[in-house]
């Protein structure tokens, strides 16, 4: 590794940026999938709250065992080369999805979930040090909100397009008992598309591996699992604190946009299916107002601390609703030829705008004075994804008993968090 990413982005960085925001997208696309198949196959398998969230659990727990093996993996094949054997491991996962279908074996999900995610981490960690190193640190959330809007772009697309190819087949279904033939047959629908989504994220990473996506600098002569350069990287408070705000965050961000689909299921909504659409369009809108406000208007700081607040504020009234309150929708969505959905589901969608701007704003301030440590100190960042597999846990657990409303209760915490880190926990340096 011996290019440097920043002396040939001086020509032009046109084309890296438009790789890594294909990459970006893709994933975003099989992320945001879960939103989908974690309803679809409680509904198929008639799984509990609890046993519905180990599908997120499986594909979000791979980010603890795979992150730094990944940063080590990266170190001595490169970047690029990590970039397509993330992808690589990603349609093997998808693969593992028709043998999964054909079986009805919850198991056999749960294991292609977790390869899945282990090939998410691989690309991710190789993917995001680009976006934070093309070009000022100052401006690095607006690149980043850039990436997040194609990312959580394609969480809109990707419900959508499940609902279009899989749950439209099987309508009149919510709320009824399923028949053994029902069963069979809404199993069976997993299994073209994930033959599909495999075999393009196959050619994709032919194509990464071909393309002339330049080098990162390699600066660290030491292996990643050295015990000195951990030790050194975890002497930085802002990067220790900013790491469990980034699992906090995730355990927010895939609660409001994975569960609400279950949520949705249990209220008896027919296209729980597209409910995480919602979720990532009000993300979608947060990034943009990210990229129009930061830094010209507001700091990266000042825009952490009002998406704590609003979390925290939009929370509680998710708490004290009335699960069976049309008033927004009334208000907004039917006027305009929108669904009549419950105000709850639609607090639950305003999250993401709460939670756009989180993830741009901590990885930078995180990273912040960590020089030839970045590598490492991205890996403990990414390593927080982890809190994606923790977070619905125990909400699945908490709603078992008392109610799937009730369970967003396990947000509070995690905001007020947040909050800290926006208001302090980022100035925290090493002395």
């Amino acid at each position: 590794m011996t290019t440097n990413v920043m002396d040939t982005s001086k020509n032009s960085s046109v084309v890296p940026m438009a790789i890594v925001a294909v990459l970006f997208f893709i994933l975003g696309f099989a992320t945001w999938l879960n939103g989908s198949l974690m309803p679809y196959l409680s509904q198929i398998l008639q799984l509990t709250p609890f046993q519905g969230s180990l599908i997120l659990f499986s594909f979000y727990i791979a980010v603890t065992f795979t992150a730094l093996p990944s940063a080590v993996l990266i170190k001595k094949v490169g970047y690029k080369n990590g970039m397509a054997l993330g992808m690589g491991c990603m349609m093997l996962a998808g693969l593992m999805f028709i043998p999964a279908a054909m079986s009805q074996f919850f198991p056999l999900f749960l294991l292609a979930q977790l390869v899945m995610g282990a090939g998410q981490t691989l690309l991710q960690t190789a993917v995001n040090p680009y976006v934070v190193r093309l070009g000022p640190e100052e401006s690095a959330a607006v690149r980043i909100s850039i990436m997040g809007i194609l990312n959580k772009g394609a969480g809109v697309i990707s419900p959508m397009v499940f609902t279009a190819l899989i749950l439209s087949n099987f309508t009149g279904t919510v709320g009824t008992e399923l028949s053994q033939e029902q069963v069979d047959d809404m199993a069976n629908g997993l299994i073209l598309p994930y033959l599909g989504m495999a075999l393009f994220i196959g050619v994709l990473a032919f194509a990464v591996k071909k393309s002339p996506l330049p080098e990162l600098i390699n600066d660290e002569v030491e292996a990643i699992n050295d015990k000195g350069e951990i030790r050194e990287t975890l002497s930085h408070p802002n990067l220790v604190l900013g790491a469990i705000a980034i699992f906090l965050y995730v355990a927010v961000e895939v609660i409001a946009g994975d569960t609400i689909g279950t949520f949705a299921l249990s209220l008896g909504i027919e296209n729980y299916g597209v409910m995480t659409s919602y979720t990532m369009m009000f993300m979608v809108f947060g990034y943009i107002l990210g990229i129009l406000l930061i830094p010209k208007f507001i700091s990266q700081q000042a825009a952490l601390t009002a998406s704590a607040v609003l979390g925290i504020v939009i929370t509680l009234c998710i708490l004290f609703i009335d699960a069976q309150s049309f008033v927004i929708a009334n208000a907004i969505l039917v006027p305009l030829g929108g669904a009549n959905l419950p105000d709850a589901l639609l607090l639950i969608a305003f999250l993401g705008l709460a939670n756009a701007i989180v993830w741009p704003a901590v990885f930078p301030l995180a990273l912040s004075g960590l020089g030839k440590l970045t590598s490492t100190g991205s890996a403990l960042l990414v390593m927080g994804i982890a809190g994606g597999a923790f977070g619905p846990v125990l909400w699945g657990l908490l709603s078992g008993f008392t109610s799937l409303q009730t369970g967003y209760s396990v947000l509070l915490p995690c905001y007020l968090f947040i909050l800290f880190y926006a208001m302090k926990g980022h100035k925290m340096k090493k002395q």
